[in-house]
């Protein structure tokens, strides 16, 4: 029987909606703007994550932004007001989001002190994020404590781990990690970043090789290299509206590691997608510590 309180998380997860739904988790939805019309990510519950990228492919140039306090009260009080709380948030590394996270928290703690609220830094972003909620809201179905949750998270965090590599490196170059003139030999000379998600929580450039099929073929490899207890976990194959790739990606793996247990292709959502491009490509599973 599930624990008496709420668990929650923030779109940035990628957490599938149907997930959420069925699971009746809540869901903040975090705003992006493309053009001068802003959205909020709703996890692909809409069906215009296909149009979003088209709109990049044709030259839009989405943009992400703080989703402010006062937001996270309104999702928050509600809440509160009934039962406590444990939150599950995308890694304080990548935003200065998560500051209002705790600013939201401190003001309701001193409105409801009679309620815990619990905020969880998973130091992580997209798929690396769902891996551990899934798994975490299974303690939570199981009965476990809010306590015994988020000691399970901060232990196992930095053992969920992403591989990825992205089409076009103008995406990275706008977001500003790489520079212009790095963008501009790289694509020249086809290169590709093989990027992962780090023990700070951070994503950052881990090597680059030369063509997709060699991108491709290294993911499966750190996948080979990190993995722990395969025949017992879902792996993720993320993919930015490149579902061909993303299918051969997932062969090549099954090739490489064929007692994985599941491996399920799934969307990046807006937010990732915004910095990194249709055509990206990644592997997310439960691993060793990751290697940065």
């Amino acid at each position: 029987m599930a624990a008496n309180y709420v668990f929650m998380t923030d779109s940035d997860s990628d957490l599938p909606w149907q997930y959420a739904r069925e699971k009746n988790i809540p869901v903040v939805r975090m705003p992006y703007t493309v053009g001068d019309q802003e959205y909020f990510d709703d996890n692909g519950e809409s069906g215009d994550q296909d149009d979003f990228f088209d709109r990049m492919r044709k030259g839009a140039a989405p943009v992400t932004s703080l989703l402010p306090t006062a937001a996270y009260l309104e999702y928050f009080e509600p809440i509160l007001q009934e039962k406590d709380l444990l939150f599950l948030a995308f890694s304080s590394k990548m935003s200065a989001t998560f500051n209002n996270v705790l600013e939201a928290q401190k003001e309701l703690l001193a409105k409801y002190p009679q309620r815990k609220f619990i905020v969880v830094d998973t130091l992580s972003i997209s798929s690396p994020m769902t891996v551990l909620i899934k798994q975490a809201h299974k303690l939570y179905e199981q009965g476990a404590s809010m306590e015994e949750v988020e000691s399970w998270v901060l232990q196992n965090r930095t053992r969920s781990q992403v591989w990825f590599t992205v089409d076009d490196l103008v995406y990275l170059r706008r977001g500003g990690r790489i520079s212009s003139t790095s963008a501009i030999f790289g694509t020249m000379l086809n290169i590709k970043p093989l990027l992962t998600m780090t023990r700070q929580g951070k994503l950052e450039a881990y090597a680059k090789v030369q063509g997709s099929k060699k991108a491709m073929k290294a993911l499966v490899d750190k996948t080979a290299e990190n993995i722990e207890d395969p025949e017992h976990q879902e792996v993720i194959i993320m993919h930015a509206d490149d579902e061909q790739n993303a299918n051969l990606l997932r062969d090549m793996l099954l090739q490489r590691v064929p007692n994985i247990s599941s491996a399920v292709l799934a969307r990046i959502g807006p937010v990732i997608g915004a910095h990194a491009g249709p055509g990206t490509l990644a592997i997310t599973f439960m691993g060793k510590e990751r290697p940065v």
